[in-house]
C-alpha cells in the first residue's frame, strides 16, 4: 500500500496519517487551541492539502481550534485567521488522494529547493541572520525562508503553468503518485528554475513569524 504524506510528514498508510491527525484533534478539549507547535506546524501542513485551500487559509492562518461537532457526536477543528475571522475545515477532506495540480505544485518546490537553501547558506555567510519583518536577530534553527515581500510561490508557480499550456501540460515521473516527483521534461524543469529565481523575492522570518502569514 502506498505511503501517505502531510508536509515532509512520511506514513506508511493513509490510515497512519488520519491516526496522526485524529491524535491531535482529540488529544485537546474542544474550545481549546492547538498549541502545540508539532501540532500546530502538522495542521498547517495537512490545510494545503485542502481542495478549497486558498479559501479556507484566507488572509493566513493565526492558530488552529478544536470545534464542537457540527453533526454527530464528533469534533473538528476551525482556522483562525489573522484577521479574526474563523472557519471550520474537514480533515477529511484533506486527506483525499492529491489533485493533479497539488502533485505539480509539490513537484515545482522541490525542483527550486536547491534555490531557497542556497538564498539562507548566503544569508548566514553574510551575517544577516536577522528578521526582515522585524528587524529582530533570528536563530539558527528557528529561521523560515518566506515569499512575504513579494509574489507567493503559488503566485509564481501558477504563471509559469498559465504560460507553459496549463498544469496538465506539466508533466511528472511516476513518483508523483506520492506527491513527490520530478518534471519528466529536464528542458522544462530548467525553464521553471529560471522562472522562479527571475520572479522570487524571498526573504527570512522566524518560524513564529511565518506561521501566522498566508500560506502559498
Amino acid at each position: 500500500m502506498p505511503e501517505f504524506r502531510i508536509g515532509h510528514r512520511r506514513y506508511p498508510t493513509k490510515q497512519a496519517a488520519g491516526d496522526a491527525v485524529r491524535a491531535v484533534l482529540y488529544g485537546y478539549e474542544v474550545g481549546s487551541t492547538v498549541d502545540r507547535p508539532a501540532d500546530h506546524l502538522l495542521l498547517l501542513d495537512l490545510l494545503d492539502l485542502h481542495e478549497e485551500a486558498p479559501d479556507k487559509i484566507g488572509s493566513g492562518v493565526d492558530s488552529f481550534v478544536i470545534a464542537p461537532p457540527l453533526r454527530g457526536p464528533h469534533p473538528g477543528f476551525a482556522v483562525v485567521r489573522t484577521d479574526g475571522t474563523r472557519i471550520d475545515f474537514s480533515y477529511l477532506a484533506c486527506l483525499k488522494p492529491p489533485t493533479y495540480r497539488q502533485q505539480v505544485s509539490s513537484a515545482m518546490r522541490a525542483e527550486v529547493e536547491d534555490q531557497v537553501s542556497a538564498y539562507f547558506t548566503a544569508r548566514v555567510a553574510a551575517g544577516s541572520l536577522v528578521s526582515d519583518q522585524s528587524g529582530a536577530p533570528l536563530d539558527y534553527g528557528d529561521t523560515h525562508v518566506s515569499y512575504f515581500r513579494g509574489p507567493t510561490f503559488a503566485e509564481i508557480a501558477a504563471t509559469f503553468a498559465a504560460a507553459v499550456g496549463g498544469w496538465d501540460a506539466i508533466e511528472l515521473n511516476s513518483s508523483a503518485d506520492q506527491g513527490i516527483g520530478t518534471f519528466t521534461d529536464r528542458a522544462l524543469a530548467e525553464r521553471w528554475r529560471s522562472h522562479h529565481a527571475e520572479h522570487a523575492v524571498l526573504g527570512l522570518l522566524s518560524s513564529q513569524e511565518n506561521l501566522r502569514r498566508p500560506r502559498a
